[in-house]
């Protein structure tokens, strides 16, 4: 690699270290963690108790947890049809200078459910579906409500594990409210505004025809993209305003916006661990959560970084020239924005599909086999290297209980986790979260391959062909929506079957994580005793690391080591 590349690495990594004490303390101070009041009362206050009294909620009241869940499944229930009924409609709907027509009802059910679960997968070109009432009114607002959601369900399980004998566990339309206006749409409007000033765009045009050099006519879309950029990448949504999604230079200019992006995407993720550390009383426990998470996702970009820079070995055999000259970047550039080379690429595809966020500034299709297995198997992780919105520490702390868990049985005695001791009725509903998403990504997965209509999407057979159709699903029922491409998505079986497993992976997810959340809060602490498993200190988060690890091998290995396993070895 580069010292270019390295300095990226080195510069994001500093970034991150920098801005996670700081957003997760401001993070933790808005939740209550100190029982102080929440930074910012005198601006955000006025205009969220506005917001209270014309909804008819009660801020001071809390919630049970299954309160909190119906809460946020009746919101989502009418998030999705308020998405599904704008695209129905847009033809008739301001702000389409395009003139669109109405998305197809198949497309506009699995659109919806796409951004209302945080996943933004895309069965369409989104300069010529969607109109741009449609992007800020719908796509762009779920965004941040879909982001925020899942923010709230983390906030809430910290509640539950931190407190002691509490029948709630907080108030959802509050976490919610707090979420977007102290937190997203703060940030949202710096990043927007740094991004328009690096040239992406910004406007309500439509589309301007403009003539080459060759004297080809080019069609040039127009659009609200930067602000749509900043909180893309910041509520690790990943859908993008042009198809090529952040390979697009009216997306992404240049290298400063890349990296930006680039640490967007993994700030919230990284800053909630500080953020729950504040909430135990005891920054270690924090520490812990964020290692494991950081050595999964350098483990994962260093690993993709080393494929895609190292090229393909049928072209050196081949006596093609893939190291770096000074015409160009060298690696593996099929596939590639030139801009940003092969190490970027692994960068960013290592960020992207280690979060929930989805979005791509190179095509996952066209990476080695090698590259492109990590990128996979960094969705099967479950998105918790960091992880989502939200969705990575909820989804590691559930790691962190079944860690736990076993620890308990290696030592014999019964698992602790902050004091509270972890039973029969935890330990049901966090194998119940894991078994939950691999059940309906490998099932909607193997009908894909046996069913003829499924069947005549695949544009590439043999191992390449299993992993698109794999890949499609891991990323629906993680909630990434990267596509690795080769498919024909917009039909009616995959609309569908992509849709419930976008809604499986979430809601199936967060219902469980908040019952576990209530029964731990119910719960009084017991002292801890020379047989307590520690859980704040490196010995656990290697621990944690192998668990994630292991329980991911043993549940996707064989449908890895029958696609990309394979290809890798084909190439050899």
């Amino acid at each position: 690699m580069t010292a270019a590349a390295y300095l990226q690495w080195g510069v994001v990594i500093l970034m991150i270290a920098i801005a996670t004490p700081l957003l997760g303390r401001y993070m933790a101070a808005v939740y209550g963690a100190d029982g102080a009041h929440a930074p910012g009362d005198r601006v955000f206050g006025p205009p969220e108790r506005l917001m209270y009294r014309l909804t008819g909620v009660d801020e001071k009241r809390e919630q049970r947890w299954q309160s909190y869940a119906f809460s946020l499944l009746a919101f989502s229930l009418v998030s999705v049809l308020f998405l599904y009924l704008l695209q129905r409609v847009q033809h008739a709907l301001p702000f389409n200078p395009t003139h669109v027509p109405n998305v197809p009802a198949a497309l506009s059910y699995n659109t919806a459910v796409s951004f209302v679960t945080n996943t933004n997968w895309q069965n369409y070109a989104p300069e010529n579906t969607v109109s741009h009432f449609t992007q800020m009114v719908g796509l762009a607002t779920q965004n941040f409500v879909s982001a925020a959601v899942g923010i709230a369900v983390a906030i809430a399980l910290v509640r539950g594990v931190t407190r002691r004998r509490s029948a709630t566990i907080g108030n959802f339309w509050v976490d919610l409210t707090r979420t977007i206006t102290r937190i997203l749409i703060p940030l949202s409007i710096v990043f927007a505004l740094i991004f328009v000033s690096q040239g992406a765009i910004q406007n309500l045009h439509g589309f301007t025809r403009g003539t080459t050099l060759e004297g080809a006519t080019q069609v040039i879309a127009g659009g609200p993209f930067a602000g749509q950029e900043a909180i893309k990448e910041l509520g690790t949504n990943g859908g993008g305003s042009l198809n090529a999604n952040s390979a697009h230079p009216f997306e992404n200019p240049n290298g400063l916006t890349n990296l930006l992006q680039i640490f967007l995407l993994l700030l919230i993720p990284f800053a909630l661990t500080y953020t729950f550390g504040r909430f135990a009383k005891n920054q270690k426990q924090g520490w812990a959560v964020f290692a494991a998470m950081f050595v999964l996702w350098f483990g994962s970009v260093a690993i993709v970084q080393g494929f895609e820079v190292g090229g393909n070995p049928k072209l050196s055999d081949a006596g093609v020239t893939q190291t770096v000259t000074a015409t160009q970047g060298g690696g593996n550039l099929e596939g590639k924005e030139v801009r940003f080379g092969a190490a970027g690429c692994g960068l960013f595809a290592g960020s992207t599909t280690g979060t929930s966020t989805g979005a791509v500034n190179c095509f996952h299709d066209s990476m080695t086999p090698g590259g492109g297995a990590v990128t996979l198997v960094n969705m099967m992780l479950g998105e918790v290297s960091p992880g989502g919105t939200g969705s990575g520490l909820y989804g590691m702390l559930v790691f962190v209980i079944l860690s736990v868990f076993i620890a308990g049985l290696m030592v014999g005695r019964t698992p602790e986790y902050l004091g509270k001791k972890i039973q029969a009725p935890e330990m049901k509903l966090v194998v119940l979260y894991l078994v939950l998403v691999p059940l309906v990504v490998l099932a909607f997965a193997g009908a894909s391959v046996l069913l003829e209509s499924a069947k005549s999407s695949i544009f590439n057979p043999g191992p390449h062909g299993l992993t698109e159709v794999t890949y499609a699903f891991t990323s629906a029922g993680n909630n990434n929506g990267s596509a690795f491409g080769g498919l024909a998505g917009n039909t009616d079986w995959y609309n569908t079957t992509l849709g419930f497993a976008m809604l499986a992976g979430r809601f199936l997810l967060i219902v469980p994580a908040l019952a576990i959340a209530g029964s731990l809060a119910r719960k009084q602490t017991v002292p801890a005793s020379a047989g307590t498993f520690p859980t704040d200190t490196p010995l656990f988060s290697a621990l944690l690391t192998g668990v994630v690890l292991i329980v991911v091998g043993l549940t996707f290995f064989p449908v890895v080591s029958l696609g990309p396993i394979v290809e890798h070895l084909g190439v050899r």
